[in-house]
């Protein structure tokens, strides 16, 4: 009832995150990370060919009609 908050006093410090232990990667682990880096350079490369153009008309939007009557 004093007006008094929580916020006051002394700040706890912030616990530093855990370092993880090294996993041993056998050659399957190995194999699949890089296809999967493959992979992520492929799309990105992709998305920046295709971003300078329009937008893909996929055939969706179906036929385009005019508001004149």
């Amino acid at each position: 009832m004093g007006g008094q908050s929580r916020d006051g006093g002394k700040a706890k410090p912030l616990k530093a995150p855990k370092k993880k232990a090294p996993t041993e990667q056998d050659d399957e682990d190995q194999a699949f990370n890089l296809k999967k880096r493959a992979d992520e350079k492929a799309r990105k490369e992709l998305a920046a060919k295709a971003g300078g153009k329009g937008p893909l008309n996929t055939g969706a939007q179906g036929i385009k009609k005019s508001g004149k009557k």
